[in-house]
């Protein structure tokens, strides 16, 4: 079973909805109690770091998805779910994040190196740009999926990069160490590339049962 976690700040019904045609058992909750009945845990997020990692803290989630992975459960953070992962993000003044995975958030400047403008937040399809072989990747081409974002990881870490999109830079786009991921896109949103990203994601899960 998957638990999806429900702070305040996450796009549930498309998750869910992805997970229903998925055929996924799922429940959707705030209470780590209940959370802690799922194998597998995602993370979704819209909205600002600061104000998400207040929300987790209330709750008591920061700790409960510190404990889940320190006991080798699998957690999936999506979008800003997948920025706070990291230790920090610049978003709104310094404000520290689940610290799961190394590397810090930070904003698109808006000016390429030759100072000419781009669009920010970076909107739209993008293609992926395989990394390494991390078990999301399994039986998986290059392909184009969906991304809404002002700000984008840097990680000194490069093998946590599954894999990159680049806008102007390459930007993180899914990250993987042990039994941490993220996808900085939308999977839910992103088609059949997507759904098999989730696919995969629900196949690991499954596998650790």
């Amino acid at each position: 079973m998957i638990g999806i976690v429900d702070y305040g700040m996450g796009n549930l019904f498309s998750v869910s909805k992805a997970l229903e045609r998925l055929q996924t058992e799922f429940i959707i909750s705030d209470d780590p109690a209940e959370l802690a009945k799922a194998d597998g845990i995602i993370l979704p997020g819209v909205g600002s770091f600061r104000d998400a990692m207040m929300l987790l803290e209330r709750k008591k989630l920061a700790t409960f998805l510190k404990n889940h992975v320190d006991k080798g459960g699998f957690l999936l953070g999506i979008c800003l779910g997948m920025q706070l992962l990291f230790e920090e993000s610049e978003e709104n003044g310094p404000a520290k994040g689940l610290s799961l995975l190394p590397g810090k958030v930070v904003r698109f400047s808006g000016r390429d190196s030759k100072n000419n403008a781009y669009k920010v937040p970076h909107m739209g399809w993008n293609k992926l740009t395989f990394n390494n072989h991390s078990p999301l990747l399994k039986g998986l081409e290059e392909d184009y999926v969906y991304f809404v974002h002002s700000y984008f990881v840097v990680t000194n870490e490069t093998e946590v990069v599954a894999a990159s999109a680049k806008y102007d830079v390459d930007v993180p786009a899914i990250v993987a160490k042990d039994n941490v991921f993220g996808m900085q896109f939308h999977p839910e949103k992103s088609g059949s590339m997507g759904m098999s990203l989730l696919k995969n994601y629900l196949s690991l899960v499954k596998g650790r049962q």
